[in-house]
């Protein structure tokens, strides 16, 4: 399933596509956006004011005996999303960059999610298991390969993280709470997405058995 290489550093890499332009004024730190929105800060707050609203339908949406599908990544993307972005839904159609990393080519995305639902989503959905441990371990392969595919132009790890969420759910646990992923730990989570390119998915599921015992504790208090 993997089509992944390195390249030298430095931002995204795209073309000319609609979903590749930058919002007029907002000195290329905003994308092309369906509210005229030119500042990263308000950008940012409307996302993930978006997310939250994003969840709670979600939630309402995907029950507990649900397999996920490719479909229903593009529609948590576009749920999310689909105020703020005329692309939200769609897989990418430019090659994306990040830190010496390059995620799969545009033109393999539709083979390598439905890889990824014929694998890792019909294997681990619906997350139903006996330990937290194997909860964990689902979590962490699914969350991982859709990472490393990183189907749409932007929103991947956050897409991921709401279905991993929903994934949670269905295995009887809290929302999960990611708000421990920075500082050292958020370059650990890096590290975790880089060693599934060789399917250790062992870092992941450390990092996971850790966001379960923290959201575990956070929901009794």
């Amino acid at each position: 399933m993997k089509k992944y290489g390195k390249k030298p550093a430095g931002r995204y890499d795209t073309s000319g596509l609609i979903e590749a332009q930058f919002e007029p004024g907002s000195r290329r730190r905003v994308l092309r956006n369906l509210l005229g929105i030119k500042s990263k800060r308000e950008m940012d707050r409307i996302e993930a004011r978006a997310q939250v609203r994003a969840l709670l339908k979600l939630t309402k949406t995907y029950g507990r005996r649900h397999r996920f599908t490719s479909a229903d990544i593009c529609q948590i993307h576009r749920i999310w999303l689909g105020d703020i972005y005329a692309w939200a839904g769609r897989y990418r159609q430019v090659n994306l960059t990040k830190d010496n990393f390059t995620f799969a080519a545009a033109n393999q995305i539709a083979r390598l999610m439905e890889e990824f639902e014929k694998g890792p989503l019909r294997e681990f959905t619906p997350c139903h298991f006996a330990t937290t441990d194997q909860i964990a371990r689902a979590l962490a392969v699914v969350h991982t390969e859709l990472v490393l595919v990183h189907p749409f132009r932007d929103g991947n790890g956050r897409v991921a993280r709401l279905l991993v969420t929903l994934m949670a759910m269905q295995g009887d646990l809290p929302s999960l709470d990611f708000s421990n992923l920075k500082g050292h730990k958020r370059n650990e989570y890096y590290a975790a997405v880089r060693s599934g390119l060789d399917r250790n998915y062992n870092p992941m599921e450390y990092i996971f058995i850790d966001v379960i015992a923290k959201s575990l504790r956070k929901h009794r208090t």
